[in-house]
């Protein structure tokens, strides 16, 4: 249970791509990333969830906050979400915030060698996790729960009654899974077991403004998502085809 103390220490922005930073950048503006800073307002330390497009914007936001940058966490290794090459665009990231700030990134196992080809950092930069891990900034805990499907090391972020899921789940939708990598029976088994730890009064940040409103319970959106429809696995999979 989360104390009124460490509530009140937890420092917490979702930025829109777009809009909060690369505000200049269309693909940004089409693409609609949502990039996290959680922190430690009594430490004054922080760690960005996918911070790509406008890596210096999401640094000087932090600063303006009064807030350092300790580390990065990454949901998965898509160009959007860590930098890269993305349909025929090259897309700042991980390793353009590197260039600014030494700092671990943090990745599921299974994402490593994903998220190094991509974005072309190093095992140096890199610290890799297993579900369940936790990754403490100041005094705040974050839980890193692994949920393959939409890739293979595809993660989300528990802090504080938050769930930031990447593309694992919108609030309408999920994340697609005829990308490379994508599975859609292993998705399946994220949102229905993976993610049945997260509980219905938790807050759902999604990585993508896919949706009218930025954020929803957990229970609102297992209750209207249609991809909590399927009572089944075998239901489930008829949706892709299976």
């Amino acid at each position: 249970m989360t104390d009124a103390t460490t509530e009140d220490r937890l420092y917490f922005r979702q930025l829109l791509a777009g809009r909060d930073v690369a505000a200049d950048d269309p693909l940004a503006r089409q693409m609609v990333n949502f990039i996290y800073l959680i922190g430690d307002r009594e430490t004054g330390e922080a760690v960005v969830v996918d911070p790509a497009y406008d890596p210096a914007g999401i640094v000087a936001v932090a600063e303006a906050d009064g807030m350092t940058l300790t580390g990065a966490l990454a949901t998965h290794y898509h160009p959007d979400h860590v930098g890269g090459h993305m349909m025929g665009y090259d897309l700042s990231g991980v390793a353009d915030l590197l260039e600014q700030v030494s700092i671990p990134i943090h990745v599921q196992q299974p994402e490593a060698e994903l998220v190094r080809k991509v974005t072309g950092i190093t095992d140096a930069d890199l610290v890799t996790h297993s579900s369940g891990d936790k990754v403490t900034v100041g005094e705040i805990e974050i839980e890193l729960i692994h949920t393959p499907g939409h890739t293979p090391g595809s993660q989300c972020f528990l802090v504080e009654n938050r769930l930031v899921a990447g593309d694992t789940l919108f609030l309408e939708g999920c994340g697609r899974t005829d990308l490379p990598g994508g599975d859609p029976k292993e998705l399946y088994l994220s949102l229905t077991q993976r993610l049945a730890k997260v509980p219905d009064d938790a807050v759902l940040f999604p990585g993508h403004l896919y949706s009218p409103e930025p954020c929803a319970s957990m229970g609102a959106t297992r209750e209207h998502n249609f991809v909590f429809k399927p009572t089944s696995e075998q239901q489930w999979l008829a949706m892709f085809g299976q």
